[in-house]
C-alpha cells in the first residue's frame, strides 16, 4: 500500500490554509475599513460642500451671479466624483490582486502535490498502469495551461477595463473645464 500524504503532512496542509484564510479575512477588512473611511469622508465633504453651495446661491444677488456661480460648483463637484470613483476602483482592485496571488499560489501548490502522488502511485503501480498515470498528467498539464489562457483573458480584459476607467475619469474633468472655459 502507498502512502500519499503522511499525517503530519495533511496537519502542516490544514494550518497552511487556515493561515491564508486568516490573511485573506484580515485583507477583506482593511479593505472593507478603507472603504468605509473613503465613504465617511466622502459624506462629510459632500455635506459640507452642499452647505457651502447653499449659502452661496442663497448670496447671489442676480441672474448672471447665478449662473457664473452654477458653473463654477461644477467643475469641484464632478472631479470630486471623479476621484471618489478612482479611489473604489484602486481598493477593489487591490483586494482582487490580493486573492488572485494567493489563489495561484495555492493552484501550484495543489498540483505540485497532484503530481508528487501520481509520481509516488507510478512507482508501486503494477506492470502496464504506466498510460494510465501518464493520462492523468497530461489532464493536468492541459487543465493548467487552460488556466493560464484564462488568466491571461481575464488580465487583459482587466487592463482594458483600467484603462477605460482612467479615460472615464478624465472626460468629466475635461468637458467640465471646457463648458467653464466657453
Amino acid at each position: 500500500m502507498t502512502k500519499f500524504a503522511a499525517p503530519e503532512q495533511l496537519v502542516a496542509a490544514g494550518k497552511a490554509n487556515i493561515e491564508t484564510m486568516l490573511s485573506q479575512a484580515n485583507s477583506a477588512f482593511v479593505k472593507a475599513e478603507r472603504l468605509t473611511a473613503l465613504n465617511l469622508n466622502t459624506a462629510r465633504s459632500v455635506l459640507e460642500d452642499g452647505v457651502a453651495n447653499a449659502k452661496a446661491v442663497l448670496a447671489a444677488k442676480d441672474p448672471q451671479e447665478l449662473l457664473k456661480l452654477q458653473a463654477g460648483l461644477t467643475q469641484p463637484m464632478v472631479e470630486k466624483a471623479v476621484a471618489y470613483a478612482r479611489s473604489v476602483y484602486e481598493i477593489a482592485s487591490e483586494g482582487q490582486d490580493e486573492f488572485t496571488k494567493v489563489f495561484e499560489a495555492q493552484l501550484a501548490e495543489l498540483n505540485k502535490f497532484f503530481v508528487t502522488s501520481l509520481d509516488q502511485a507510478a512507482k508501486s503501480a503494477p506492470a502496464g498502469s504506466e498510460p494510465i498515470f501518464a493520462a492523468a498528467k497530461q489532464a493536468i498539464a492541459t487543465a493548467n495551461n487552460a488556466y493560464d489562457s484564462m488568466t491571461k483573458a481575464a488580465k487583459q480584459v482587466s487592463d482594458l477595463a483600467e484603462a477605460n476607467v482612467a479615460a472615464a475619469t478624465k472626460a468629466p474633468a475635461k468637458t467640465t473645464r471646457a463648458r467653464k472655459a466657453s
